[in-house]
């Protein structure tokens, strides 16, 4: 954790997309368009609201998202799965961050209430995890989190008990 700062840029969220953050085989972030964030603003592995960790992150929204053109034509609105993705794609991120080992999979997640919709003329997604649970054993390397994503510092998506391993096979 210490050789690894509290914030990160896009620059940096791309070269953990291609490995060289964290290292070859370790927790990875999706490449754009997938990559569901621009920047990380706070990091910790003992901060939070259960004091096991957390892990804040911004994305900004503009009416050339990708998605905004699929989904769907005439009433655009990103897709409820892409907000869930970008909390679990943060979720990992935290576990690499604090040096363990592997690469990152969702493994489920416990409850999801979605309240609100993104779309085009919002200006930007704030994510925020809290970690309830940060378990490194011989054979298992998990966490487990609550979320919420904002959007405009509207609270839209509610999230419980998500689920995130890492694997060295």
């Amino acid at each position: 954790m210490a050789q690894y700062p509290s914030s990160f840029d896009k620059d940096d969220l791309l070269k953990c997309a291609r490995g060289e953050l964290f290292g070859p085989g370790n927790a990875q972030l999706p490449e754009p368009p997938m990559l569901m964030m621009d920047r990380i603003t706070d990091v910790s592995a003992d901060g939070g609201a259960h004091g096991k960790g957390h892990i804040v992150a911004e994305f900004d929204i503009n009416p050339d998202l990708w998605f905004f053109g699929c989904h769907f034509p005439g009433n655009p609105i990103m897709p409820g799965c892409l907000g869930l993705d970008g909390l679990w794609q943060l979720t990992g991120f935290n576990l690499g961050w604090r040096g363990w080992l592997g690469r990152g999979y969702a493994l489920g997640v416990g409850e999801v209430k979605l309240t609100g919709m993104v779309r085009p003329d919002r200006k930007m997604l704030t994510y925020k995890v809290d970690f309830t649970k940060a378990i490194q054993t011989r054979r298992l390397t998990m966490g487990v989190a609550d979320g919420i994503v904002e959007a405009d510092g509207e609270v839209i998506y509610v999230v419980k008990d998500m689920k995130v391993a890492l694997s060295e096979s």
